[in-house]
């Protein structure tokens, strides 16, 4: 029988009363478990101590300088393939693209984990790998370094080719003479969105679900994993770029930080249906999200 918030012992009615607490006192048990809640939500989600951490500011500046590096060279290669007009100037492209993309890789993966692209980072942390505040810093510096790695693009490059080519930046349509005057062609949105959703998937289905499992990335090893990374990827560009490619559409971008640098400095056209080289592979990241969370845990060995 309870009076005023006082809970009395059946069984010592009539010899003294035990205090216990009412529902709404929260015993020490459950103070230690919000306790631990708000740590893991703070330490683990969030990680706002990684904000002011050094060591996470150092390995971003890998990731800065790694994506700019890679920006210049991938918009080298596209650009310098097409001008020299090859009979197989795409196949040519994804073969120096896989290459070049293994090496940065190896180059930054003892330092940062070798992200170097948006999709890797936001996959990681949609799968728990990596903390908001550890995502949020590397997309930052991915961003920043292509732009730098643009900017490097434009003062090598005469300006006929920078207006010929755009910088290599991504495109879904582009504005050519007709005649009954400018006439786009390119893809149409729906279509390049489908597009790199899908190839976002595979590219984190076939190569980066490797570098994410530490079992499988310590029986394959560090290099053969960065020439998978670089090989699928140089797959998927070759394939965006000739079975489903349209002229005036550059084919999947793949790297949201390699698009951004060119559309910031360029500008112009290259701002149209910019959003699809974002939306497309967020999508894609969060179905390699849910696939990894269907997966039983005893068959996970990222964690």
């Amino acid at each position: 029988m309870a009076r005023n918030g006082i809970v009395e012992d059946e069984e010592n009615n009539f010899t003294h009363n035990r205090v216990l607490p009412v529902a709404s006192t929260p015993t020490p048990g459950q103070i230690k478990e919000e306790s631990d809640a708000k740590v893991f939500l703070s330490t683990k989600v969030l990680g706002l101590e990684e904000l002011l951490s050094l060591e996470v500011w150092r390995a971003s500046l890998a990731e800065l300088l790694g994506t700019a590096v890679l920006v210049f060279a991938l918009d080298t290669i596209v650009i310098s393939t097409l001008q020299t007009e090859t009979k197989t100037p795409n196949l040519v492209m994804s073969i120096l693209i896989a290459f070049v993309v293994a090496v940065l890789l190896l180059a930054t993966y003892p330092i940062s984990g070798g992200h170097i692209n948006p999709i890797v980072t936001f996959a990681a942390l949609l799968t728990g790998l990596i903390s908001i505040s550890k995502a949020a810093i590397y997309i930052l510096a991915q961003c920043v370094g292509g732009i730098l790695g643009s900017l490097a693009l434009k003062a090598v490059v005469n300006s006929a080719i920078e207006r010929t080519y755009s910088l290599a930046g991504c495109t879904v349509t582009i504005v050519v003479p007709g005649t009954d005057g400018p006439t786009v062609i390119g893809m149409g949105n729906s279509q390049a969105l489908w597009l790199e959703i899908i190839c976002s998937f595979v590219f984190l289905f076939a190569s980066v679900w490797m570098a994410f499992d530490r079992r499988q990335a310590k029986a394959v090893g560090r290099v053969i994993i960065c020439i998978i990374l670089g090989v699928v990827l140089g797959l998927l560009v070759f394939i965006s770029t000739t079975v489903t490619a349209t002229k005036g559409y550059g084919g999947a971008g793949l790297n949201p930080a390699r698009c951004f640098g060119p559309a910031v400095v360029r500008g112009g056209h290259l701002w149209n249906g910019h959003w699809i080289f974002w939306i497309g592979p967020t999508i894609g990241c969060v179905a390699f999200a849910l696939y990894v969370k269907m997966i039983p845990r005893e068959h996970i060995h990222s964690y």
